[in-house]
């Protein structure tokens, strides 16, 4: 007995220390921040180290070297669309911010290498997707807190700001939001593409809706594609069958076999195979 109590103290000391985690704030909180610029969306990744009463440009972070930008991992921003930064275009993707404080101006540059702690090891010039120079800003209130924002927002621009204790630099950057438009207007004004009247026609049979009009609207997208595809000829013989076309429907369904066995799709072989002896034994 006297065994079995000391075991129970112990797994409960051992349970005890497992569990019991002290719980403080973060001296460089995360943060993240989104941001609808146009129609692309920006978002920002960063911890936020504090001034706390020191000196930080010239001391804290040396100046004419190459900076993390922030604290812990590198500080991140995404692109939803490609972007023009300093008149250079960058690709839609994720970018570590890395800069070089100045007195008069800064240089910042945006890396496609995300997972450093720190700057990196190895400094690539072929993952640096675009340079920028901007000028040093002093300000006359004081940012405790390091900041990155995106300010000044119009429908195709808008500035990534960073800004920390009494400076601060702004990167212009522009989104492609009027081609973006122009395209869907031009979409639009098209008329339905092949894939919206494919969908249509497949939402109309599976929902039990008007079964003709659902043929209807897969004919039109395989003669708008201008080629038949397997997958396609597939879901016409289904509705043919539904429609109670069950000749159609077999010929539609030798036709997906012999269209998917030059694709190699061994699925849909199948499928249409077994749908065919169905339909035959229906028919007896």
């Amino acid at each position: 007995m006297k065994k079995f109590y000391t075991m129970m103290v112990l797994c409960l000391a051992v349970a005890m220390t497992v569990s019991a985690q002290v719980k403080a704030p973060q001296p460089s909180p995360f943060t993240k921040v989104e941001q609808k610029v146009g129609l692309t969306d920006v978002t920002l990744e960063y911890s936020r180290p504090g001034v706390k009463g020191r000196t930080i440009f010239g001391d804290l972070v040396p100046v004419d070297k190459m900076w993390r930008t922030g604290a812990n991992k590198n500080s991140i921003v995404t692109f939803s669309t490609n972007v023009v930064i300093g008149g250079t275009k960058v690709e839609a993707g994720s970018y570590a911010i890395f800069t070089k404080p100045s007195k008069q101006t800064w240089e910042i540059n945006f890396y496609s290498d995300t997972e450093n702690w720190g700057t990196p090891e190895t400094w690539d010039p072929t993952k640096v997707a675009a340079t920028v120079s901007a000028r040093s800003m002093k300000l006359n209130d004081k940012v405790e807190s390091f900041t990155i924002s995106v300010d000044n927002l119009t429908d195709g621009t808008a500035d990534l700001a960073i800004s920390w204790e009494n400076t601060k630099v702004v990167v212009p950057f522009s989104v492609p939001t009027d081609e973006m438009v122009m395209a869907s207007i031009e979409k639009t004004m098209a008329g339905p593409s092949s894939g919206d009247y494919y969908t249509a026609g497949r939402y109309y049979r599976d929902a039990g809706k008007d079964l003709n009009k659902s043929l209807e609207m897969i004919n039109k997208s395989i003669e708008m594609r201008g080629e038949e595809k397997f997958w396609m000829i597939r879901q016409k013989a289904l509705t043919l069958a539904k429609l109670g076309k069950t000749k159609e429907a077999i010929m539609a369904a030798e036709k997906s076999i012999a269209l998917a066995k030059i694709a190699g799709n061994d699925d849909y072989v199948r499928n249409n195979e077994k749908s065919i002896a169905e339909w035959k034994s229906m028919k007896k």
